[in-house]
């Protein structure tokens, strides 16, 4: 880490002043949900807004078609800026499936989305050996998608990513928070890092021209693009032996928004998140992101998920055996539902 970048940056940084408006983000969707409504028939179960959109199969018989498309978002630049092309899919793949899992749908197949200024078939190859991985991860096929060399439009050795998943529930497996009452439990999951979450202001925080991404930084143990080049999580697997084990009432998949914005979408509108900070580790990411950017708690919750992938609602009496099922990716009770008059989150410190 170069000098400069380790002093930290002179006014505190905020996700908005490293190019990114949630709000405006907030006030698109609303618009776009108003167009894409008039599209909607009696097929379309659950539209924009939700974690993932749900269509009903012609005639309503059969399970429900259920879609997600993603991106990785800048992270993709610190895989131009460290040569490292091979794990990027696996996120492209997890922000995918992750939003799926929240409606309790299994991923079927998967297809992509590959821009470049001028084909690069290693690099391109690359890509996709690691989107193979998240979707052998994640338990479906990648069956389709599009290459597109489109000169002058990407700077050169750079290029973008989309991805598009599709799976299925039943009515009766669907989860979609209308069960949540008081006095719930909150179990999470714990992420892997960042994911590929809030990188504008990660890098504005840490990187600089003279940053050395191979270099151990102390508080992290490890380099910077070993930290920020970590693959999101999928969490397939986690939720298939949870939904064996318990009763899943809610499930939040923490991205764009962080624990803030993410976790009142899947609850009914009288009840709040209560969130114990005392029961998890928040990342040394995430605390060097603060200090050396000067960020201020509030701008950190919004934008990172702060250790915690998913958040999964529980009955309480079933939290020790949702924390048992979940073992194996560190799942462990944070917080409770309470009743609050509207839906929000509480954050507790210690």
């Amino acid at each position: 880490m170069s000098a400069s970048a380790s002093q930290g940056n002179a006014h505190p940084l905020t996700y908005r002043a490293a190019g990114v408006d949630i709000d405006a983000a907030d006030e698109l969707i609303r618009r776009i949900g108003r167009l894409a409504r008039t599209t909607h028939g009696g097929q379309v179960v659950a539209g924009i807004g939700g974690f993932a959109s749900l269509v009903a199969l012609p005639g309503g018989q059969g399970p429900l078609l259920v879609t997600s498309c993603d991106g990785v978002g800048t992270k993709l630049k610190v895989a131009f800026a460290t040569g490292r092309h091979d794990t990027v899919g696996i996120d492209l793949v997890a922000m995918n499936v992750n939003d799926l899992l929240c409606c309790g749908a299994t991923p079927l197949c998967f297809l992509d989305y590959l821009a470049m200024g001028r084909l690069d078939v290693e690099v391109g190859e690359a890509l996709i050996r690691g989107i193979t991985e998240g979707c052998r991860q994640g338990g479906c096929a990648l069956v389709g998608g599009e290459t597109a060399e489109l000169p002058g439009l990407y700077a050169p050795g750079e290029y973008d990513l989309a991805g598009f998943v599709v799976g299925t529930v039943t009515r009766e497996a669907l989860i979609d928070g209308h069960s949540v009452r008081a006095g719930d439990a909150v179990i999470g999951l714990p992420s892997t890092g960042l994911h590929s979450n809030g990188y504008s202001l990660a890098r504005r925080a840490l990187v600089d021209d003279q940053t050395d991404w191979q270099a151990l930084v102390p508080e992290l143990g490890r380099s910077l693009a070993d930290e920020l080049m970590t693959p999101t999580r999928i969490y397939v697997e986690a939720l298939r032996q949870l939904r064996a084990a318990v009763e899943l009432r809610a499930v939040a998949h923490i991205t764009g928004g962080g624990l803030i914005d993410n976790p009142p979408r899947v609850i009914p509108a009288t009840l709040a998140w209560r969130l114990e900070l005392a029961r998890w580790t928040v990342p040394p990411v995430m605390r060097l992101i603060a200090e050396r950017g000067r960020v201020a708690p509030e701008e950190m919750w919004r934008t990172f998920n702060m250790g915690l992938g998913m958040l999964v609602v529980v009955p309480a009496d079933q939290a020790d055996a949702a924390v048992a099922a979940g073992a194996a990716v560190g799942a462990r009770v944070v917080g409770a539902i309470i009743e609050r008059g509207e839906r929000a989150v509480e954050l507790i410190a210690p």
